[in-house]
């Protein structure tokens, strides 16, 4: 299956304050075996979310009343000028996070701890929910570890769990695992080695069960074939989709897990 390519546009819309639908982050959610095509710029359904791939391990995340997210913000996500509600980052390095986010921004989410304690966030902005797992990194030079260095950051919205690994240097482990709940939407570094190995990833992927699985944090499309090649086999549905965004509902997500590889394009 291959989607159409439409003119992306995420618009500056003031968030509006709406009810959430309830997640299931908690319980496996069902759905046929269709995912929904984007028609970008276009005022979204009250069950859909957006999710658009701007560079490297940044999202974009809009629900229907405007509310919007970027995770692992570096303070550049385009030439277009507009604020999210929210954004998220990780410091392991420089591309994850920026010391110098734009003060309109009304909340700036770290997702790493100085002084080794998990810093803990769950923020509700009505339609969104933002929290976070936090993990532990290797040290700059491997030779460490740093506690809590960075967050898995998880976006309940339209009644999705939509989960961003950031920049995991470890399979999480069973405590972990239980509360980051079920992700029906993941975004995975394939880089292949910055973070963990394509196969360890791949395996994190495997445990995760997620619906829509979407690549990131890949520097070349070397590590990202690997990836894909591990995946594939019958276990995993491959869609090279050749879109910047997706639009996706709980009722709409594929029956069988599905590899979705977005190419990253600056919200301009």
């Amino acid at each position: 299956m291959r989607l159409t390519i439409l003119p992306a546009l995420f618009l500056a819309v003031p968030a509006m304050a709406q009810e959430r639908i309830p997640s299931h982050c908690f319980a496996v959610a069902e759905g046929p075996e269709t995912i929904m095509r984007a028609g970008f710029g276009d005022a979204l359904e009250a069950d859909h979310v957006r999710i658009r791939y701007i560079n490297h391990a940044s999202f974009a995340i809009e629900t229907p009343g405007g509310v919007q997210a970027v995770t692992d913000y570096t303070g550049f996500t385009g030439m277009r000028d507009w604020v999210p509600d929210v954004v998220t980052m990780n410091n392991a390095h420089s591309t994850h996070w920026t010391a110098s986010p734009d003060p309109r921004i009304p909340n700036v989410l770290e997702g790493w701890s100085d002084d080794g304690e998990p810093k803990l966030h769950e923020l509700d902005l009505g339609e969104m929910l933002v929290r976070n797992v936090p993990t532990d990194v290797r040290s700059r030079f491997g030779d460490d570890t740093r506690r809590n260095g960075n967050s898995i950051f998880v976006f309940e919205v339209a009644g999705l769990c939509v989960g961003h690994l950031g920049h995991l240097h470890h399979a999480p482990d069973d405590a972990q695992y239980a509360s980051i709940g079920r992700l029906d939407v993941v975004m995975v570094p394939v880089d292949g080695g910055y973070t963990m190995s394509v196969t360890e990833m791949a395996e994190v992927v495997r445990r995760l069960r997620s619906s829509v699985v979407v690549p990131m944090h890949w520097f070349s499309g070397a590590s990202l074939e690997m990836f894909l090649a591990d995946m594939r086999g019958g276990e995993f549905e491959i869609v090279e989709t050749g879109l910047s965004e997706l639009e996706l509902s709980l009722k709409d997500l594929p029956g069988r897990p599905t590899i979705m590889v977005l190419e990253p394009e600056p919200i301009n």
